[in-house]
């Protein structure tokens, strides 16, 4: 008797995994709404694990500059896999072009798309409205993500009309070498779109990590404060920014320092992060201003991308 009783037990926790499984989207076709670094980044690495990709910009001219990008990135990629082969290299690159296409009209491709992801610009308002004039024509199975590092998904995902096919899909700059992917969970979004979009994120390679619907997410929830900390140090005068910069790549060993890694990043984009969250919750004191990046934004010192922020570059 306990045998048969294992053996249901077995048979019936294999048929609700085979159900389980059943249900979920596999995505094969992908949209890609966006050609800057991140969005070309994101088809790139679909187009070369056997996906489908539709990049989607608003012209021409950006497409084709997102295209030469890939191709280049590619061509580094292939380089180092095929070192000994050069017509594999060739041939890598040939097929991953081949899967992406690219369209300046974003209404008209979605209808046949199991997911679409969005990269544009951190502006909640534009987000808003590309998802909403979407949600029109996609097709009912097609599965909602925003690439956002610090918008609120949940915001995002009420502009439409598909709450639980729709989450955060949050890669990482550059997303050809950055292993990490954040899979944001609404309280609206289905287990089945949670499940889907983990398993895209394995079959781009990519290791997905689950969140709620928080601040930041993980790593900008735990890097911001402690970049902005490091500012607040060296304006109390307690040590300065060279100083903490060493300290902590050879203390912690981080590759970086925080003020190089707020060049690198950019101050633009850590004060438009940090504002949005105190926007949000005013009262955090990991969420306040700090004067020093403020001024140095307000002077167009973004960092590396404009020649200078805290550090000066050639």
């Amino acid at each position: 008797m306990a045998f048969v009783t294992r053996q249901f037990v077995r048979s019936m926790s294999s048929s609700s995994s085979a159900a389980a499984s059943a249900k979920k989207i596999l995505v094969k076709h992908l949209t890609v709404i966006g050609g800057g670094l991140m969005g070309a980044g994101i088809a790139q690495v679909a187009a070369a694990t056997g996906h489908t990709v539709l990049l989607v910009d608003q012209t021409e001219d950006i497409l084709e500059k997102s295209r030469k990008g890939i191709e280049e990135s590619l061509r580094k990629v292939a380089k180092k896999k095929f070192a000994e082969i050069p017509k594999g290299a060739d041939e890598f690159v040939a097929k991953t072009l081949s899967s992406i296409s690219t369209s300046t009209d974003a209404a008209s491709v979605v209808h046949s798309t199991d997911l679409v992801v969005e990269a544009i610009v951190e502006n909640l308002q534009m987000k808003k409205e590309l998802f909403k004039r979407l949600d029109k024509f996609a097709a009912e199975h097609t599965i909602f993500a925003s690439n956002t590092s610090s918008l609120q998904i949940t915001s995002l995902a009420n502009s439409t009309t598909r709450q639980d096919r729709f989450a955060g899909l949050h890669f990482f700059n550059p997303v050809p070498l950055m292993k990490l992917v954040e899979v944001i969970k609404t309280p609206m979004t289905s287990q089945k779109t949670f499940e889907s979009l983990l398993d895209f994120s394995r079959a781009l390679g990519k290791h997905p990590v689950a969140c709620k619907d928080t601040p930041g997410f993980i790593v900008n929830r735990l890097l911001v404060p402690y970049l902005m900390e490091a500012v607040r140090l060296c304006e109390r005068g307690e040590a300065s920014k060279e100083d903490i910069d060493t300290a902590m790549k050879l203390g912690a060993g981080y590759p970086m320092g925080p003020f190089e890694l707020l060049d690198y990043v950019g101050l633009d984009t850590t004060k438009f992060i940090l504002d949005g969250w105190h926007e949000m919750d005013s009262k955090n004191p990991l969420f306040q201003p700090c004067p020093s990046p403020n001024k140095l934004v307000a002077e167009k010192k973004f960092g590396k991308k404009s020649g200078e922020g805290f550090y000066k570059y050639k």
